[in-house]
């Protein structure tokens, strides 16, 4: 299977294009020649990686049959200082709110995600040093 997504110039540094039938509209800032009409491009890396790896967490603590009321992923991306500008370091955040929440079973949904399962996480992990946390709320 491949993926194949175009983007179109709009003006400025403002491009669109099409992903799964959505559009998406990602610009820079007004300091790079921007309207700010859209996300930068590296930030939605870190879109893709939580939303990859939440999905993952979600349907196996489903499959797992425990009991949550919410799940949020927070990603922290350092970006090097030299050309090109990447992310080095990135540090994931999972909060995890419900009552008597088996800590056992989301450890381990957590950590097949990361190590087994997430796409996003296995490309990123070849540049980056990918860490992560539980909160349990």
């Amino acid at each position: 299977m491949n993926h194949e997504i175009s983007m179109e110039h709009q003006g400025g540094m403002a491009f669109n294009g099409e992903v799964n039938g959505h559009s998406i509209t990602i610009d820079a800032d007004e300091s790079f020649g921007g309207s700010d009409n859209g996300p930068r491009p590296k930030p939605l890396i870190l879109v893709a990686l939580i939303g990859c790896t939440s999905m993952d967490v979600v349907s196996l603590l489903r499959k797992m049959r425990v009991d949550f009321k919410s799940l949020k992923v927070t990603a922290n991306g350092h970006l090097t200082e030299e050309h090109p500008v990447y992310y080095d370091k990135i540090h994931l955040t999972y909060y995890i709110w419900g009552d008597n929440l088996d800590t056992t079973k989301i450890e381990k949904a957590v950590k097949y995600s990361q190590e087994r399962y997430c796409g996003v996480t296995a490309m990123l992990e070849k540049a980056s040093d990918i860490t992560y946390t539980i909160e349990y709320l």
